[in-house]
């Protein structure tokens, strides 16, 4: 199995995931929490932006060289599978420890496994795009997301 493939194969299994968010998106009720942004909003954006880069993911695969190279394809198997099993995490603890910690780590162990090193800088950004989307989303937007667990404050 070469390179192009598992980008193929991979971008079929994501585009899938997209139309489940897509689909399951409509079943959450329009003004849950009280908030003025329908919590159906974000789940039909992310499979929408799952759908779309899962199609330039699989056109971008045709162009890609054949790399043989077995040591760097299971590099990518072994990243693509940390960050599988950071998202799924993820998904089950955001509520449980809010979605700052959770985000927070979730980008963090992303980052990390992208590109190993820059721990500070991958920690401020880490930080910084979690601090700020749930700002703007909770305070500018008047959503609501967990922000901190109960037990932490």
């Amino acid at each position: 199995m070469w390179t192009g493939s598992f980008d193929r194969y991979a971008s079929v299994v994501f585009a899938l995931i997209g139309a489940a968010f897509l689909f399951e998106s409509r079943n959450i009720a329009k003004s849950a929490y009280g908030s003025e942004v329908g919590p159906n909003v974000f789940p039909f954006l992310l499979g929408l932006i799952l759908i779309l880069l899962s199609v330039k993911l699989f056109l971008e695969s045709f162009k890609s060289v054949q790399n043989k190279n077995n040591e760097r394809e299971k590099l990518m198997i072994k990243r693509f599978l940390i960050i599988l099993i950071a998202s799924i995490l993820y998904a089950f603890l955001l509520e449980t420890i809010g979605y700052l910690i959770s985000t927070f780590v979730f980008l963090f162990v992303s980052f990390q496994t992208m590109e190993k090193g820059g721990w500070i800088k991958n920690a401020i950004i880490a930080g910084a795009f979690s601090f700020c989307v749930y700002y703007l989303f909770v305070v500018v937007l008047k959503g609501s997301l967990p922000g901190l667990p109960v037990w932490f404050s």
